[in-house]
């Protein structure tokens, strides 16, 4: 009998240091005080009189436990990121990509970005928008090769990559374009997070601008040609952390672990709907 009473006591200790901790959450402090005045609840609360002691100690010390696990996942929970990253070889356009999707300015980069630009905000087509609409990271990368170890900095917080292609200048510049998107596909903090890419092709306003299906056919074919000879040497693929594709297969967008999608813009003439489509898709309001 003395153990029972020396356990109801730790018990209901227990329980109201655990009810002082969750009362100092003002969202509870809040709720409590709402419920108080249901009239349900009072009358819920005077059956709970009722019940026998140990249940009643049994029953709030489940309660409890229930509460601060629910509390403390809520403290740790980290948040979906709101980074978007835009990549590619130098003169491709992703700086004028940035600002449109900024601010919808026309700024055109003539000199590489020694640094990356980024800022935090509404895209600039949801700024006349009602609805509540979520923040968006934009990061810049510079994209000459000196610089691109930058582009590893923000990769694991990315929510979006987009793999920005010089439409206009494509064949001349295939293989230094494969071997950059190569690269990305194959870091492991990519493949792991399977983070979405989208290769955006950019000039489109040009007359002799290559589509956007012939891009892709190209990029797919070079990169199978990449993978077959990097895997024939052994060290030839130290630098990357996965390899691409099925083996015994053509190389296809369609089989890397992470979505793997293609669309056009004009940084130029501000039509980049595919690019704002694609931000809205993976960070969600």
């Amino acid at each position: 009998m003395e153990g029972i009473e020396q356990w109801k006591s730790e018990v209901e200790q227990f329980i109201q240091q655990g009810i002082e901790y969750i009362r100092q959450v003002p969202a509870i402090q809040q709720g409590i005080e709402y419920a108080s005045q249901i009239p349900a609840i009072q009358k819920g609360i005077e059956c709970g009189r009722q019940i026998p002691p140990v249940q009643l100690y049994s029953a709030a010390a489940v309660l409890v436990f229930t509460a601060l696990f629910f509390i403390l996942v809520s403290l740790f929970r980290r948040p979906k990121s709101n980074t978007v990253v835009l990549t590619g070889l130098s003169g491709s356009g992703k700086t004028i990509l940035f600002y449109q999707l900024r601010d919808g300015s026309s700024h055109q980069g003539t000199v590489t970005s020694m640094e990356p630009n980024e800022g935090t905000c509404i895209l600039h087509s949801e700024a006349s928008k009602e609805r509540k609409v979520k923040p968006v990271h934009i990061v810049d990368v510079p994209g000459h090769p000196r610089l691109r170890p930058k582009l590893d900095e923000f990769l694991p917080e990315a929510a979006g990559i987009v793999f920005v292609v010089d439409a206009l200048e494509f064949l001349p510049n295939l293989r230094g374009v494969s071997e950059y998107l190569y690269d990305i596909l194959t870091k492991a903090s990519v493949v792991k997070k399977k983070v979405p890419v989208l290769i955006c092709c950019n000039k489109t306003e040009k007359v002799t601008a290559h589509t956007k299906d012939f891009i892709c056919k190209q990029l797919e074919k070079e990169i199978d040609k990449l993978r077959t000879s990097r895997s024939a040497v052994s060290d030839a693929d130290v630098a990357n952390d996965h390899t691409l594709g099925i083996p015994g297969k053509a190389f296809s967008f369609s089989q890397c672990t992470n979505k793997v999608s293609i669309g056009e813009a004009s940084g130029l003439t501000s039509k980049i709907a595919d690019v704002e489509q694609f931000i809205r898709d993976n960070v969600k309001p």
